[in-house]
């Protein structure tokens, strides 16, 4: 983590930031704009899920069809042993090697995105994506890796939010009324993701070098500008509904074609096997492509919000209320040591 913070960064002014915005309009098209600027990060993300969905497909044969084996040829407790150390090896290799291979490369996509939104260009255009995105995160890998558990808190602070609201649910005796509430749910945890990764772009672009700090600054933002994001989030929800049966049906289309053509005997074991193969594909498609472009629009629409915008300290004592993790998260970025400020760093944004 970088020792000092940027001009960009005002921890103590109204407006805690002052970096730019080259993004214009915050919409679908220009998600999609972005999105595509950056296609080969999405094209290795594929990648990564791809061989995942290959190593599963293989783990399950070796898995499920292990157990059975030794089930049956040796003793029942060998094959059930058999079982779940495998289930635990699956479990291992995606939490801790697949899932953090992934938030690297995220986290290398969201570097190039934010340099994007706030200069138009990459690295002063001198520096390939992959290059920029692999400098900016071995430079801040102690950030990225902070970052990762502040992910998880993060997460946590939303959660609880969502909570709140799903107790007002209860308290309200009308059916229709409750049902809305429960779909504002649905839309709130369905964008928790993208907040995590636009509260990483938010850091980048500030670049405060008390990471803690700018998360909490990040996070009450979002909470005073939630009304705005949560509509933007309904469109995402709305849109990727609508894309993924889509998608999922082009992906089963082979499904039903192999189910036509095998013999009778292999047909229903064909068809399970296809429509899993299927489901495996379209969810690798819809993380890789579908999702980047619903981050961008959550991400540039905060920028944009957040812009010249005065903090709302109200926020900070509502979210202290709603979440004690949000606590810890005022604890660690008290007890973070202050970076000194750079010579070129200005006591205030211009024009606070």
């Amino acid at each position: 983590m970088s020792p000092e913070s940027s001009p960009y960064s005002h921890p103590d002014a109204p407006v805690r930031h002052s970096y730019p915005v080259t993004v214009a309009h915050a919409g679908i098209g220009t998600a999609v704009s972005l999105t595509m600027r950056t296609l080969p990060y999405a094209v290795v993300r594929f990648g990564v899920l791809l061989g995942f969905t290959a190593a599963t497909i293989v783990w399950f044969v070796v898995t499920v069809g292990g157990a059975s084996l030794l089930g049956a040829t040796i003793h029942p407790w060998v094959g059930t042993f058999w079982l779940v150390a495998g289930l635990g090896a699956y479990g291992w290799a995606w939490w801790f090697v697949v899932r953090y291979a992934l938030y690297l490369i995220t986290a290398g996509h969201v570097a190039v995105l934010t340099e994007l939104v706030t200069t138009g260009r990459i690295g002063a255009g001198s520096e390939g994506m992959f290059a920029y995105g692999k400098r900016i995160v071995l430079e801040r890998f102690g950030e990225v890796n902070v970052l990762f558990g502040v992910d998880l808190l993060v997460r946590g602070i939303v959660h609880a939010f969502n909570r709140t609201l799903s107790l007002i649910s209860r308290l309200i005796p009308l059916p229709a009324l409750r049902l809305v509430v429960r779909l504002a749910n649905a839309v709130v945890r369905a964008t928790t993701a993208y907040i995590t990764q636009t509260i990483f772009s938010y850091n980048l672009a500030r670049g405060d070098g008390n990471v803690w700090r700018s998360s909490k600054d990040a996070l009450i933002y979002y909470g005073q500008n939630s009304t705005e994001l949560l509509k933007t989030a309904v469109w995402i929800v709305v849109v990727d509904i609508v894309l993924t049966v889509a998608l999922w049906a082009v992906m089963l289309a082979p499904a039903f074609v192999l189910a036509a053509i095998l013999p009778a005997s292999a047909k229903a074991a064909g068809f399970v096997v296809a429509l899993a193969i299927a489901a495996l594909l379209a969810s690798n498609v819809r993380q890789a492509f579908l999702k980047p472009v619903f981050l961008v629009m959550i991400m540039t629409r905060f920028h944009a919000l957040v812009r010249h915008q005065a903090i709302n300290l109200e926020w900070d004592e509502r979210l202290s209320h709603v979440s004690r993790k949000f606590g810890q998260l005022k604890d660690n970025a008290s007890a973070a040591p202050a970076p000194p400020l750079s010579p070129a760093a200005p006591a205030a944004a211009p024009g606070i």
